[in-house]
C-alpha cells in the first residue's frame, strides 16, 4: 500500500477544488463532447484533471493514470489512478451540489482505495487502509468531526430507498427489470450522480442502480461502499470495477433481493 495515502487524497482533492469550486454557480462556457447527444464538459473538468495529474506525475511517476478528459498514461502499471474530475457535470452546470471529484486507486486492476469530494458542501468521503492496516471508509467534513462510515442494515426491499441518476438511462435496460425493482421499494429518488453512492455509504439510502457507467464513474466509489459494509457488483453479481450496469447495495441480503428483481 502507498504510505500516507490519506494525505495524498487530501492533496489531490484540494488541488481539484481550487479549480472546480470557484467555477461552480458562475457563468461558464460549456462544450459538448458528442455532436449527437448532450455530454457536457467545462473548463472546470479539464483544469481539475490537469491539477490532479500533475501531482500524480510528480509524486508517482511510475503509476498509471486513467482520466475522463485526457485518457490513459502508463496503461501497464500495477498502480493506476482513475480520475473523474467532475462526476455529474450536468449537475455542476445547473448549480446543483451533487457533483463530485472522484479519484480511485487500482492495484493490478482491482480497486483498493478511493475518494469522492464535494467541496461546496465540505464533504470528503474516503476509503483507505488506516495506520493499523485496516481498510476503512471515513467522511471528512469541514464543520464536523471525522466519522467512520457504515451502511444501513435494511434487508427488506419494501423498506428500501433507491436512487439512480435518471430513469431515462434505464428504459432500455434488461427489458424493464429496473422498473420492476423500483416498484418494490419504499422510495425512489433521481438525479444525485456520485452523491447517491456517498449517501449509500453513509447509511442514508439502501440501493443505487445505474447502467452505462464508465470506469471513472465507479472506481473511487467501490472501496468507499465496500469498506463501509456494502457491496457493489454488476446486475448479475459480477465485477463492477470497469463500469457497465451497476448495483450498489447496503448489505449482501438486500443486494441479493435487488439482483433477483433485476434478473426477473
Amino acid at each position: 500500500m502507498i504510505p500516507n495515502l490519506e494525505n495524498t487524497f487530501h492533496k489531490l482533492c484540494d488541488a481539484a477544488a481550487r479549480e472546480t469550486l470557484p467555477r461552480f454557480r458562475s457563468k461558464m462556457v460549456v462544450d459538448n463532447k458528442r455532436p449527437t447527444d448532450f455530454d457536457p464538459v467545462t473548463e472546470g473538468d479539464r483544469m481539475a484533471e490537469t491539477a490532479i495529474r500533475k501531482i500524480i506525475q510528480a509524486d508517482f511517476p511510475n503509476h498509471g493514470i486513467v482520466g475522463e478528459e485526457f485518457g490513459v498514461e502508463n496503461p501497464d502499471a500495477d498502480y493506476k489512478w482513475v480520475i473523474d474530475p467532475i462526476d455529474g457535470t450536468r449537475a455542476f452546470i445547473s448549480g446543483i451540489p451533487v457533483w463530485g471529484t472522484l479519484i480511485g486507486l487500482y492495484f493490478q486492476n482491482k480497486p483498493i482505495a478511493g475518494v469522492a469530494d464535494q467541496p461546496f458542501t465540505g464533504e470528503r468521503y474516503m476509503a483507505y487502509a488506516n495506520n493499523n492496516g485496516v481498510d476503512i471508509s471515513v467522511l471528512f467534513h469541514s464543520q464536523n468531526p471525522d466519522v467512520e462510515l457504515q451502511t444501513s442494515q435494511t434487508k427488506d426491499i419494501s423498506q428500501a430507498i433507491l436512487m439512480t441518476t435518471s430513469p431515462d438511462l434505464l428504459r432500455n435496460s434488461a427489458d424493464g427489470s429496473y422498473f420492476k425493482l423500483e416498484q418494490q421499494t419504499k422510495l425512489t429518488r433521481y438525479g444525485a450522480d456520485c452523491y447517491a453512492y456517498c449517501l449509500l455509504a453513509s447509511g442514508h439510502i439502501d440501493l443505487v442502480v445505474e447502467s452505462g457507467l464508465n470506469i471513472y464513474d465507479i472506481a473511487a466509489l467501490i472501496p468507499i461502499i465496500e469498506n463501509a459494509g456494502g457491496i457493489v457488483t454488476d446486475w448479475r453479481g459480477g465485477d463492477a470495477s470497469q463500469g457497465g450496469q451497476i448495483l450498489a447495495a447496503a448489505n449482501t441480503e438486500i443486494h441479493q433481493r435487488a439482483m433477483e428483481q433485476l434478473q426477473s
